[in-house]
């Protein structure tokens, strides 16, 4: 489990490719203290798996699922990643609850500045934003972030000047690929009075403030 909170920017520093999977090696530094062969780094907030330490980074293998639902297949040397450690239990939890399993992708379609903020849109497939609301939590490439606006083609997030600055958000374009993963209740929730209430739908939860 993860906080969303980004503990440091990390750069890829090798890729090796096969058929339908990828090996990253990406150079850190606060990210290793503590760690070691089996522990778990969001990259990007993609919960990876640490298969070895280097002097100055760690060895991570990206399987064809998650190729499939990320932008880490698009990911090339010399790019910088957000990273972030497992929670530990005396942490506090600053952002919100990530799994590290991200849902899909979204593209970014406009970014504009507001003062000290940066406005991000995002468009994302319908079966991604139906589980959105307006004041939840989303977490793009890893960051915990907080929906600001949402339709039935995109959201918008601001970004404020710490999480500018500590953070790759803000060194992406239009156009972008990022990685989304959905507040992880909504999808409890909607299984759940499925299978009990099956007159109850999401936007009747939504709507009463569940």
């Amino acid at each position: 489990m993860f906080t969303g909170i980004i503990e440091e920017i990390g750069k890829i520093k090798s890729i090796t490719r096969s058929s339908r999977s990828v090996a990253l090696e990406i150079q850190a530094k606060k990210v290793l203290e503590d760690t070691k062969v089996g522990d778990s780094i969001a990259t990007n907030g993609v919960c990876l798996t640490v298969t070895s330490l280097t002097g100055g980074g760690f060895r991570a293998d990206v399987m064809p699922e998650t190729m499939r639902r990320s932008n880490l297949g698009t990911l090339k040397p010399g790019d910088r990643v957000n990273l972030e450690r497992a929670l530990c239990l005396s942490s506090r939890l600053g952002g919100h609850i990530v799994a590290g399993h991200v849902d899909g992708t979204g593209r970014i379609t406009d970014i504009q500045r507001d003062d000290i903020a940066v406005w991000i849109t995002i468009s994302a497939d319908a079966q991604l934003l139906r589980y959105m609301i307006e004041k939840g939590s989303i977490t793009v490439d890893g960051v915990s972030l907080t929906i600001a606006y949402v339709d039935e083609a995109v959201f918008r997030v601001s970004v404020i000047p710490h999480t500018q600055e500590e953070t790759t958000l803000t060194g992406k374009y239009t156009g972008d690929i990022v990685n989304l993963e959905n507040d992880m209740i909504a999808r409890y929730v909607e299984k759940l009075m499925g299978k009990e209430n099956k007159g109850l739908s999401l936007e009747f939860l939504q709507a009463n403030g569940f």
